[in-house]
């Protein structure tokens, strides 16, 4: 067995990100050995295509499998990634909310290490034999912004981290997190694609699909037609400018301070958030692998301190 290796994974509603890899929270089960081997999981005689589509929201995601089984399949990609072989000890960083991470924090770790015995599955049909034999959780957004020390010469900023189901603020004040400050808000990205969705659905009679809206967010080559494209960007205008405002809603002013937008969502912001809209100084960090980054940064340095003791 291999020296414990360290894998951050955010367990993200939209998405599952790890330190090199995002992939959509898809999973679809089949009885028997499906069609593809791409994205495969085989555990206990039972196969699962990992990454088409995404599942139905769970705001408990410990109340099904499927985190689980999202979790084997990320760490099954980082091994092969960095050629750990299939067989490792993992110590699995990962995050929770700010807003629920007490109330969280126990049962999302024991889901996770499943009492840290051995578990064998296939991915794409290679063999992993793999360990969680420690989880550590940290706040997300706060691990992300981490990575960045610059950022955080400011005596107080604000950290907007944009995911698929809500957008977890908090203000950061000397590098620490007020308590205080920190609000999740319903309004993440899965609801800005839904509302562009049946805005062109309403007006043009098309139903396009979640990847055809965000290539053009992103400003990807596409054949999705002009009139739906002024309609897409417009929404994602009014999108960003009703998320300012229930940012200062909570409490948080934006024009007094800098704000961070991270998440999956971070790229949005980047085409149709500037300075001119009332901002003091918008930072748009669109690694969407940066909390998984973070984990794994903190983690180790978690573990540094515990050595030197």
């Amino acid at each position: 067995m291999n020296d414990t290796i360290i894998i951050g994974i955010d367990h993200g509603y939209a998405a599952m990100k790890t330190a090199h890899f995002s992939f959509p929270t898809g999973l679809v089960e089949y009885e028997h050995e499906p069609y593809t081997r791409k994205d495969v999981l085989e555990l206990d005689g039972r196969f699962y295509v990992v990454g088409t589509g995404r599942q139905p929201l769970q705001k408990d995601k410990t109340q099904t499998e499927d985190y689980y089984l999202l979790t084997l399949a990320a760490i099954a990609k980082e091994l092969e990634h960095r050629q750990a072989g299939p067989a490792a000890t993992v110590h699995l960083a990962a995050g929770l909310p700010l807003t629920s991470f007490g109330r969280d924090k126990k049962k999302f770790k024991e889901y996770l290490l499943r009492d840290g015995q051995p578990v064998t599955f296939r991915y794409e049909w290679a063999t992993y034999t793999i360990t969680i034999g420690r989880v550590s959780l940290f706040p997300q957004g706060y691990a992300a912004v981490l990575t960045q020390s610059t950022l955080l010469d400011e005596p107080s900023v604000i950290v907007a981290d944009i995911g698929g189901w809500t957008v977890d603020l908090m203000r950061l004040d000397g590098r620490i997190p007020n308590a205080a400050t920190c609000r999740s808000l319903e309004l993440g990205m899965i609801r800005c694609l839904d509302e562009i969705s049946e805005h062109v659905r309403r007006t043009l009679g098309l139903s396009l699909t979640a990847a055809q809206i965000e290539s053009v967010l992103c400003g990807e080559p596409s054949s999705v037609d002009n009139n739906a494209k002024t309609i897409i960007h417009r929404e994602a205008g009014a999108y960003t400018r009703r998320l300012l405002s229930a940012i200062t809603e909570s409490g948080l002013d934006v024009r007094a301070m800098p704000t961070i937008f991270l998440g999956g969502g971070a790229a949005l912001m980047k085409r149709h958030v500037t300075a001119a809209d009332g901002l003091c100084r918008p930072l748009i960090l669109d690694d969407v692998c940066l909390n998984a980054k973070g984990y794994e940064r903190l983690a180790e340095q978690l573990l540094a301190q515990q050595n030197d003791e």
